[in-house]
């Protein structure tokens, strides 16, 4: 599962990579997208629990799932029900869940589409389910991202690749998570099509403006 690739790093995650989830544009741009209203929600991909945590402080019975057990070992210390289990075959019933979130997830699985359908699938109808990923347009094989503000290097040959690369003038350097576990890419296209495949309606969208060129994109998706 593609989530194991993170086993034997959570503690770093937590101490170096992500020390502070609830002070960055993403918790900013995720609280924007997601209803504010009490019931249950499914956090795919929850990894160590850091937005998850954050969620369940706001009224919402969160599930966390996540295919990296030393991941969801962080998870559980939170407080958090998780359950070790592979996105593409989500071990709930069919309409189970009042709201979904999943964050920087087609970067790490195998098969986005299929968490998507997944994630479909366990969703009430009218349920909300919140997408915030890498932008496709400046992060991936094809783009030598500048975390710092500046314009991205976009180079030829590499937008329209799908799948996972570790070999790309776009790869993440040095002692990032990228550099350790490897990366995914959907071009804009793809990636959108593979919510609307699913069968969900696209209600908002979200680029987040601290940066120049957008690190993140978000989406509000209804069932």
């Amino acid at each position: 599962m593609a989530g194991a690739r993170y086993d034997g790093i959570a503690d770093w995650y937590d101490a170096e990579f992500q020390p502070a989830p609830l002070e960055g544009e993403t918790w900013t741009t995720l609280v924007a997208l997601l209803d504010d209203s009490p019931g249950t929600l499914l956090d795919v991909g929850c990894g160590t629990g850091g937005y998850a945590s954050g969620l369940a402080g706001r009224g919402w019975d969160v599930t966390g799932v996540d295919a990296s057990e030393d991941m969801l070992r962080r998870a559980r210390a939170k407080g958090m029900q998780a359950v070790l289990a592979d996105a593409a075959a989500l071990p709930f019933d069919d309409a189970s869940f009042d709201a979904a979130v999943s964050i920087f997830t087609h970067t790490d699985v195998d098969d986005f589409g299929a968490l998507v359908r997944e994630v479909a699938r366990v969703l009430r109808p009218g349920a909300p389910f919140v997408y915030i990923g890498v932008h496709p347009c400046f992060v991936g094989p094809h783009a030598v991202y500048d975390p710092d503000g500046g314009v991205p290097e976009l180079h030829s040959g590499w937008y329209r690749s799908t799948g996972r690369y570790d070999e790309a003038p776009g790869i993440w350097r040095g002692a990032g998570v990228r550099i350790r576990v490897g990366a995914s890419h959907l071009p804009l296209g793809l990636f959108l099509q593979t919510f609307l495949d699913a069968g969900l309606r696209l209600e908002r969208v979200e680029e987040p403006v601290e940066r120049e060129y957008p690190f993140g994109l978000g989406f509000r998706w209804r069932r």
